[in-house]
């Protein structure tokens, strides 16, 4: 044991003092393996420390109360809940039967004895700097001890008056207001002036205004109804404080009287899953599915760890194999005076060891001084502040043994082959002649072959992804055993290159062992970029062949669907301002009730909808409503249903866009609408003069040549009545309809009449938006420009340019291929300057022998170019097999998805799913030509042309 450690302490102690000696080659590898523990460990500290306890995620949630009291919103019955009040379901199972709906009082439901402090939260669109700006109000008194937690302050005060309110950083940076200023909001004469800045821990991010409660949202609710809108909805929960907290026993018997309780207590000590009555529902209480993703998740961290460890090996042996052989006459005279090759082997695995733990040490450091350096960087992309700062050693530990297991790694083939010099070739400085492995390229081979056998397998018979990238890994790791061999095969075509190339050939070569680490740490990276650019351009084409445009190229439409779109005027105006119109279409929509009622549905008891009417006999059979039949399709075979998508025009529910946001696809407009959508229809235009409805839709005219519009305005009736499957009960309008001919494509449109018409038919319209076609498709200032103008507005404009398809990956390919070109790029400079190192001796016997100083500097480049060019051959032709096996097994799936469809006569044999493979040939061209090409010339220019004068070595 004494001989064994000394040994080792000796080992260690030579192999630090040669990567102090050569301290820019230890630097560097220091480097690559300290930057991945940097990332890693960084990212452990802030996910560690974005997580909160659970005392802390209380204190966030309800402050210093003991519990936050809520409706459950089902008419106070019992109900279940999970025990954070996060899920929760009616006790009694309705089944298809109408589930409870409606309020409970739960100030009736505090125990007697508590303090309450009631928090409210609406809506509003606030006065700012810029314009209106839709802004969260809360009403919590937030200097109440019991909201201790829930809000943090940071400049000012907490409001003391009624018209006194404090904002969030973020509304008061994205308003333009500052402390001090004053506010209002639209359609509301009160005052509120700014007192304070805060900050809610849990979302930095949210544009949030504070006030007392009772002081902001129930006068503006009057406000809102005084001018005929919709009054704003507002929602409240309770934070009570209670002697001996709430435990999961009284939060159970809460529930029973319709309220959902969030206690302190349960929070800090959940109770068992079998205490929870609402996990014993079918359903509620399965999460085996998260635990097979979190499986799935460490599965592909598991992966990409280990995939980074081999990439730095590969680059970092190398290094080592070098370092060894510039110290072969050490290692000579160590083995010259008694040392054994264990000895050897233990110098070298040294090195990898104490830079291993210098770069554990490193990356670990720099993690923590960086994590806590950039900790308010870090919460503000995040979105919420931290909790403590987590610091776990255990696992900072294992990140920090993965560098040292790396440097070992990386250590372990040099160390090998320096054990295996004999002592003379070691002090003569001879390297002797050694014949490549031949049982490393045959177990690559056979791993190609299995590899790429199971791919096969996974993209043509199986239906997992995980058996296509399985082999794929397995293929590529073959193809990396057998780099040795394959380098060998391409100096067989130095015989056709002239002088520098064909040096730089042979000596890549006769230098296999710092070539083929070098080549294959290239060949991965360039693998794994073919292989996702390969992916990316195969779905990017799919989703351009199933691209559906709103408009046409270039047209625009900007539709305001709220408070009766007292908006659209200013909107219809910076449009025209902004962009380059041509022609201009204005357009309203039916409403039922008041005109500020949503488009939606909803707003109260003054607001109905209505509906297209399609006559019985041209409603599709499967689709017809059935009393007492929930799904009127089952009653047909699947050969019947498939029958009827094909051949029975009622049942075509394919449209032609997707662009128009009403019931029916119905506008209210005139002749412009089919200009600006390209609807060329003579007779269109003349039955919208005549006072007809144009429809594009053949089911929705009756046999009398007329289209029925029913307005439903009791919506009480009307929901008793889809209940029980019959029509919903309303009065009916029918105007004469012309329907265009053909199947032209109308982006959603399928009924257009005039205002006039809507008019005299008893129809109520409102402003909705406009359409515009353009003279060029709007540019990006001309963009910039209409959305500011529109942001002033607050209003939600529903903005739609129709640039057609576009290509959102491009910029991902293209930061792929530039990735893929530095680490090539950076693989090859380490491999140039290791084979610069290693052959000096031959550099100067070119200069002896007459060879003109750019033969230097030109042969630096093509040994870069060298290793750069096979790396990137190689791994294009890698990197192509996942990535078509992957949409092999995609489009398997696809298609069995479309044959149980067309089993169960849901689809149609036509519709047959479309998934090309597309090979990225920009992508591979860069790859292929340009990278080589830059390293070469890159390496040719970073060299000097003449080298150090050298002195006779002693014989």
């Amino acid at each position: 044991m004494k001989t064994w450690f000394h040994s080792w302490r000796a080992a260690i102690r030579i192999a630090r003092r040669d990567a102090w000696r050569s301290k820019g080659r230890s630097a560097l590898v220091l480097a690559m393996i300290a930057l991945p523990i940097l990332g890693v460990s960084g990212l452990d500290l802030t996910i560690r420390s974005s997580e909160l306890s659970p005392a802390e995620r209380a204190d966030r949630t309800i402050g210093a109360a003991d519990a936050r009291f809520q409706d459950s919103g089902y008419g106070g019955v019992p109900v279940f809940q999970d025990p954070p009040g996060d899920m929760n379901t009616p006790a009694k199972d309705y089944g298809d039967s109408a589930w409870p709906s409606g309020s409970v009082d739960v100030t009736k439901t505090f125990p007697a004895g508590s303090t309450v402090l009631k928090d409210t939260i609406g809506g509003a669109k606030l006065t700012t700097a810029h314009g209106l700006l839709m802004t969260e109000v809360r009403e919590l008194k937030a200097a109440d001890p019991i909201a201790r937690g829930i809000t943090t302050l940071l400049e000012g005060r907490y409001p003391e008056k009624n018209d006194e309110v404090i904002a969030t950083s973020h509304f008061l940076e994205t308003s333009g207001l500052s402390v001090g200023s004053t506010l209002s909001a639209r359609n509301f004469d009160r005052q509120y002036r700014i007192v304070g800045a805060y900050e809610i821990p849990d979302s930095l991010n949210a544009d949030q205004v504070n006030a007392l409660p009772g002081a902001f949202l129930a006068p503006y609710a009057k406000a809102a109804e005084k001018a005929g809108l919709q009054k704003p909805g507002a929602s409240s929960t309770y934070l009570v404080r209670k002697s001996g907290g709430f435990t999961w026993n009284m939060v159970k018997e809460l529930n029973t009287k319709g309220v959902i309780v969030t206690s302190r207590a349960v929070l800090l000590d959940p109770p068992a899953k079998s205490e929870v009555p609402l996990y014993q529902r079918g359903g509620w209480g399965d999460f085996e599915s998260s635990a097979g993703a979190d499986a799935a998740e460490l599965a592909a961290l598991g992966t990409v760890v280990g995939l980074a460890m081999l990439e730095i090996c590969l680059l970092a042996g190398p290094a080592f194999a070098v370092g060894a052989r510039r110290s072969r006459r050490q290692l000579g005279l160590v083995g010259a005076n008694g040392g054994a090759r264990s000895h050897i082997r233990a110098i070298v695995l040294s090195g990898g060891l104490v830079i291993g733990v210098a770069a554990a040490v490193t990356g670990t450091v720099l993690a923590l001084i960086l994590t806590l350096a950039l900790q308010p960087v870090l919460e503000e992309t995040m979105g919420q502040r931290f909790g403590a700062f987590d610091v776990r050693p255990l696992e900072i530990l294992g990140i920090a043994l993965l560098a040292v297991l790396t440097g070992l790694l990386a250590a372990i083939v040099p160390a090998i082959t320096a054990s295996r010099q004999t002592v003379l070739a070691s002090l003569t400085g001879r390297r002797g002649i050694r014949r490549s492995s031949r049982v490393l390229p045959l177990i690559g081979l056979t791993a190609v072959l299995i590899g790429g056998a199971i791919a096969l397998f996974g993209s043509l018979v199986s239906q997992q992804f995980i058996i296509v990238a399985g082999g794929s890994a397995i293929a590529e790791l073959g193809i990396v055993a057998m780099t040795p061999a394959l380098v060998g095969l391409f100096g067989r075509t130095g015989r056709w290159l002239p002088l520098s190339p064909r040096l730089a050939l042979r000596d890549a070569v006769r230098n296999r062992g710092r070539t083929a680490p070098a080549v294959a740490a290239v060949l991965a990276a360039v693998a794994g970029t073919v292989a996702v650019s390969v992916y990316m351009a195969s779905s990017e084409a799919q989703y351009e062949a199933e691209y559906q445009a709103q408009l046409p190229y270039g047209a625009v439409s900007a539709f305001v669907m709220e408070e009766g779109g007292r908006d659209v005027p200013a909107v219809r105006d910076a449009v025209q301002r902004f962009l380059p119109v041509d022609v201009r279409a204005d357009v309203e929509r039916v409403v039922v009730g008041k005109p500020s009622c949503p488009a939606w549905g909803g707003g109260g008891n003054d607001c109905g909808r209505y509906e297209v009417v399609v006559p019985p006999a041209n409603e599709c059979p499967m689709y017809a409503t059935v009393p007492g039949n929930s799904d009127p399709s089952e009653r047909f075979t699947p050969e019947q249903r498939r029958k009827m998508i094909a051949e029975d025009w009622r049942c075509d529910q394919s449209y032609s866009g997707h662009g128009v946001y009403t019931d029916g696809g119905l506008l209210v407009g005139d002749a412009t609408v089919l200009k600006v959508l390209g609807i060329e229809d003579a007779g269109a235009a003349k039955a919208l003069a005549e006072g007809k409805i144009v429809s594009f839709s053949r089911a929705q005219v009756d046999k009398n040549g007329a289209i029925g519009i029913k307005q439903i305005t009791d919506m009480t009736a009307a929901d008793k009545a889809a209940e029980e499957g019959r029509p919903a009960p309303g009065k009916v309008s029918s105007i004469p309809a012309y329907r265009v001919p053909g199947s032209p494509k109308t982006y959603g449109l399928q009924a257009l009449i005039t205002p006039a018409t809507a008019k005299a038919a008893g129809l109520t319209t409102t402003p909705m938006g406009l359409y515009v076609a353009t003279d060029r498709l709007p540019d990006s200032e001309a963009r910039q420009k209409l959305d500011s103008e529109l942001a002033k507005l607050g209003s939600d404009v529903e903005l739609h340019v129709e640039e057609g398809f576009v290509n959102d990956n491009s910029i991902i390919l293209l930061a792929l291929a530039v990735f893929a070109g530095l680490v090539t790029i950076g693989a090859a400079g380490i491999a140039t300057g290791l084979a610069q190192a290693d052959a000096e001796a031959d550099l100067k016997t070119l200069a002896a022998v007459g060879a003109p100083p750019r033969v230097r500097r030109t042969l630096s480049g093509f040994q870069c170019g060298v290793v750069a060019a096979m790396g990137v051959i190689l791994g294009s032709a890698a990197g192509v097999l996942p990535a078509v096996g992957l949409r092999l097994t995609e489009e398997r799936q696809q298609i069995r998805f479309h044959e149980d469809a067309v089993a169960q006569g849901w689809s149609t044999a036509t519709d047959v799913p479309y998934l090309p493979i597309v090979i990225p040939w920009e992508t591979l061209a860069g790859l292929l030509v340009a990278v080589p090409l830059g390293a070469a010339l890159l390496a040719a220019l970073v060299t000097r042309s003449r080298g150090a004068l050298a002195r006779r070595a002693a014989i």
